[in-house]
């Protein structure tokens, strides 16, 4: 999707993704997108890149993010969980890191940010968070994790000194992404207040800012 008044371009990834090296819903995606395998998707991510306006920066929006970003349980897209036999190790996808490794060495595209979630925040039996934002070695691309699980948190019991109108209502998390000529400036988890069709900020925390 492109949006001309912005000179951004989001592209996609692929659909149905749980994180790993399988493809889900393979069928489906053969039939609908012509991808039978990991090279065919990470090929078709990098068409549709490659079909954005040559002044625009590329956005890559994704459900699970890239496989190199980390094998530990806390890392962006590692494991937090055990199955049977498998222990922690890096559940990204590896098509989407292919893609982005091929944008990166054949084109002169833009792609400063790569989004996604699927990976929550709050790890597995409570043992604390994972990274939620990673920049790459030659701080070119920032890869940003919105999975923040409940996203909307209903409010049960009115604050101590809060008033009537302030009781009730729900808390609801947004990753905001603040970008200028084409750099990521800044990456906030912001929490909103939203009572009596009232909205209003209660949390920030800054996951992300570029000083220079």
């Amino acid at each position: 999707m492109d949006f001309p008044s912005l000179k951004l371009s989001v592209v996609g990834g692929r659909p149905f993704s749980h994180g790993g090296n399988k493809l889900h819903r393979d069928k489906l995606l053969e039939k609908r997108y012509g991808v039978r395998d990991m090279n065919a998707s990470a090929g078709s991510i990098c068409r549709a890149a490659l079909g954005t306006p040559e002044d625009h920066v590329v956005v890559i929006l994704a459900h699970n993010g890239p496989t190199g970003l980390g094998s530990q349980a806390e890392d962006i897209c590692g494991r937090d969980w055990f199955d049977e036999g498998v222990d922690h190790g890096d559940h990204g996808d590896p098509d989407l890191e292919q893609a982005l490794r091929q944008l990166k060495e054949t084109t002169e595209l833009s792609v400063p940010l790569v989004v996604f979630g699927h990976m929550h925040k709050e790890l597995e039996g409570g043992k604390g968070n994972r990274k939620m934002v990673v920049e790459d070695s030659d701080n070119k691309v920032l890869y940003v994790n919105g999975a923040i699980v409940p996203r909307v948190i209903e409010i049960i019991e009115t604050p101590v000194g809060a008033a009537e109108s302030e009781s009730g209502g729900t808390v609801r998390a947004f990753t905001l992404v603040e970008i200028l000529d084409g750099k990521i400036k800044k990456v906030v988890e912001s929490w909103v207040q939203v009572t009596g069709g009232v909205a209003k900020i209660v949390e920030e925390m800054t996951l992300f800012e570029d000083v220079t």
